[in-house]
């Protein structure tokens, strides 16, 4: 067996949780494999909405099994909130969530680090969600960093305090105020409860799972135009969010990765900073964040809303080596007359058909047009139900990325769910 991949393709926000939800049944175990609790995977179902930030999009599945990998940066306190959401629906957490040891844990000090960082940095601010994810990656990278495996050492109070002194000591250098006792005390309440659940030995699970025939679903978070390697640095996480982060992440071998599958909405949107080709500031822009709701789950801020980037999406399929695409938010287009999508770009006279290293105020979108189909989709239940004029937009897509449309997405909800 191999393990199978579903990871965003944009800045995030493609609504992989969703999808990840819908795809569970038919898989053993979900596992999360990078990022942090600056992800905000969003489900809806039977009329309740929930919002992940750390547990994996299958724990609603009762016959799933859920990882937080190694890859993952855990804070204790929004751990224990969501634990605490979830069961109280009935849902007994112990049985079907298990954490790897070296599961990275985000001290109270991050955060103060992560938002003293930011406000140095003012207008050149890098739009992180000031959940401690960078300073825990830079610990993680430095060698400095406190992991799940520790909380069962009886030294783990000392190694604590040891890393809190350092932190301490470099926020001395910035001119911010802070007081960290109330979230530290929440901090150890969740570090308790943490020991509710089993610990393994990720690597060794997952080839073992792969061995005895389980089928493994990775979940991605954030989106691969954010990747600390091939984003778009520096307005990028910290973690590498792309299909070769499942190695690193879980513990398997490149030859153990199975389909890829490529998450988009028909659209793009971003959070933050950071250059952004298509973006709209007009009226139509205005219209895809109202009608799409275009609100970041995790801070609530308003999603900068453009049309479609083929460039950019393209080279995501490339690098991620992409087997089957899934669309969302396609029923948002339904609201437009015309609408569309950049195929190229251009600098001058000189036409870019490549994703380039900088992207500046010289980099311009070349569009095309497409009509709408301005019928409500929601309620389609399979590919001949669509319009002509979206059945003809999904084989343009096709065409150009030359990877298969596998699913698509037609509505919030996991009922309004299309497997082509």
């Amino acid at each position: 067996m191999k393990a199978d991949v579903l990871l965003g393709l944009q800045w995030g926000d493609e609504g992989k949780g969703k999808i990840v939800d819908v795809l569970s049944p038919n898989y053993d175990i979900i596992a999360r494999f990078q990022g942090g609790p600056n992800a905000g995977h969003t489900l809806i179902f039977n009329n309740q909405k929930f919002v992940l930030h750390l547990i994996p999009s299958g724990i609603f599945r009762k016959n799933t099994i859920n990882v937080i990998g190694d890859g993952v940066v855990l804070d204790p306190v929004i751990f224990a909130e969501e634990i605490e959401q979830i069961e109280k629906t009935g849902i007994n957490l112990s049985e079907n969530l298990l954490l790897a040891e070296k599961t990275n844990l985000i001290l109270p000090t991050h955060r103060i680090l992560d938002a003293a960082n930011e406000n140095e940095l003012g207008n050149a601010k890098i739009g992180s969600t000031g959940k401690g994810i960078g300073p825990t990656y830079t610990d993680k990278i430095g060698r400095n960093a406190l992991r799940i495996g520790d909380i069962v050492s009886e030294d783990f109070k000392n190694k604590y305090n040891d890393l809190k002194t350092r932190h301490l000591k470099r926020l001395k250098t910035y001119n911010f105020d802070f007081d960290i006792s109330e979230y530290e005390k929440k901090w150890f309440k969740g570090i308790e409860k943490l020991k509710r659940f089993k610990i393994i030995n990720s690597s060794y699970f997952f080839n073992k799972a792969l061995i005895e025939g389980k089928k493994i679903l990775a979940e991605g978070a954030q989106g691969t135009l954010l990747d600390i390697n091939s984003g778009t640095y520096p307005f990028v996480t910290s973690s590498t969010v792309t299909s070769a982060g499942v190695c690193t992440g879980l513990g398997i071998a490149p030859s153990k990765i199975g389909e890829v599958y490529g998450i988009f909405k028909a659209y793009i949107t971003r959070v933050g900073s950071g250059p952004f080709p298509t973006e709209l500031f007009d009226g139509n822009g205005e219209k895809l964040q109202k009608i799409g709701h275009e609100y970041g789950a995790t801070t609530g801020r308003k999603r900068r809303c453009g049309w479609l980037d083929l460039t950019a999406l393209k080279y995501t399929v490339q690098i991620n080596g992409v087997t089957a695409l899934i669309m969302t938010k396609a029923d948002i287009l339904s609201e437009f007359d015309t609408f569309k999508v950049s195929e190229y770009y251009k600098s001058g006279t000189c036409k870019i058909d490549y994703f380039p290293y900088e992207i500046n105020e010289n980099i311009k979108p070349v569009y095309k047009t497409f009509k709408g189909w301005k019928t409500n989709i929601n309620n389609c239940k399979t590919k001949e139900d669509f319009p002509k004029e979206f059945n003809d937009f999904i084989k343009y897509i096709e065409k150009q990325t030359g990877v298969p449309i596998k699913i698509i997405s037609t509505g919030a909800d996991r009922a309004e769910t299309i497997i082509l």
